[in-house]
Parts: C-alpha cells; sequence; structure tokens
C-alpha cells in the first residue's frame, strides 16, 4: 500500500520580528524561522493554518 502524500505549505519570513508582539515573536520561532527571508516546509493542517493566520502580516506562504 503507497504511503500518503502529506500536503505541505512553504512559509518565509518576509517581515521583521524586532517590533513584534512577545506572542506572535514565539509563534515564529516555533515554525522554525529565525532569519528574514528563510524558508520553512510544515504540514499543511489545521494547527499550522491557525499559526500562518495569527502571524499573517509577516510570512508570505505558498503550496509546496
Amino acid at each position: 500500500m503507497p504511503a500518503k502524500k502529506v500536503k505541505k505549505v512553504k512559509v518565509t519570513l518576509v517581515r521583521s520580528t524586532i517590533g513584534a508582539v512577545p506572542k506572535n515573536r514565539k509563534i515564529i520561532e516555533a515554525m522554525g524561522l529565525k532569519k528574514l527571508h528563510k524558508t520553512v516546509e510544515l504540514p499543511d493542517n489545521d494547527a499550522t493554518r491557525g499559526m500562518i493566520r495569527l502571524v499573517a502580516p509577516y510570512v508570505k506562504v505558498e503550496e509546496a
């Protein structure tokens, strides 16, 4: 039986978190983003979508 293909999204940090609310800063760090213009691939699930929605001004999202 073939393994299920898990959908992924590419998330890129496009805005500095210097002036961000501490909660948003922690969310961005939890996503694995530390430097500007770095990209991570995350699973496309409800938890990830919720995190993206909260930090939307700081990130760019693409389908992977």
